[in-house]
């Protein structure tokens, strides 16, 4: 089985979400479906179906994290030495060339990629053209629009 980058916050991310899952929704959805089953009849019981499809989400979900935890390479972006290099788990500042807008990225994994708070998966074309790129460096990026150039300003490990 092989390792996924994951950052230090998003393995801590999924353990909260994994123990809310196993404390709090489990023995809440537990306790649903003893309380459909009491009303009788679970052929026409609306609630008891709900329920159970309620607990296969969250067995499912449960299952999927401790999948993805199981197999992630946690990285720390604080401990990282790379000698100004752009890598995983970095905060790049770039300003593209054709605008002159500043904009500002972490590399994270497929995970906890989230365009509103700026984090970017390892997996995206920005995020692959920027690899081991360097301060000064200028990269092409494949854009639907066609290929949009950014200078990397700033590469930062926090």
């Amino acid at each position: 089985m092989s390792t996924v980058p994951i950052t230090k916050h998003g393995a801590q991310l999924l353990k909260e979400e994994l123990h809310r899952l196993k404390t709090k929704e489990r023995p809440s959805i537990i306790n649903a479906i003893s309380e459909a089953r009491a009303q009788g009849d679970l052929s026409e019981n609306a609630e008891y179906d709900a329920a159970k499809e309620r607990q296969s989400f969250i067995e499912g979900r449960i299952a999927d994290l401790e999948g993805k935890l199981g197999s992630a390479q946690i990285i720390d972006p604080l401990t990282l030495e790379a000698d100004g290099r752009i890598v995983f788990g970095s905060t790049v500042h770039l300003e593209d060339l054709e605008s002159g807008d500043k904009v500002t990225y972490q590399i994270v994994g497929t995970d906890e990629a989230d365009l509103k708070e700026l984090k970017v998966s390892i997996t995206s074309p920005i995020a692959r053209a920027l690899i081991g790129k360097f301060a000064g460096d200028v990269v092409g990026v494949q854009a639907p629009a066609g290929i949009r150039e950014y200078e990397v300003l700033e590469v930062r490990y926090i």
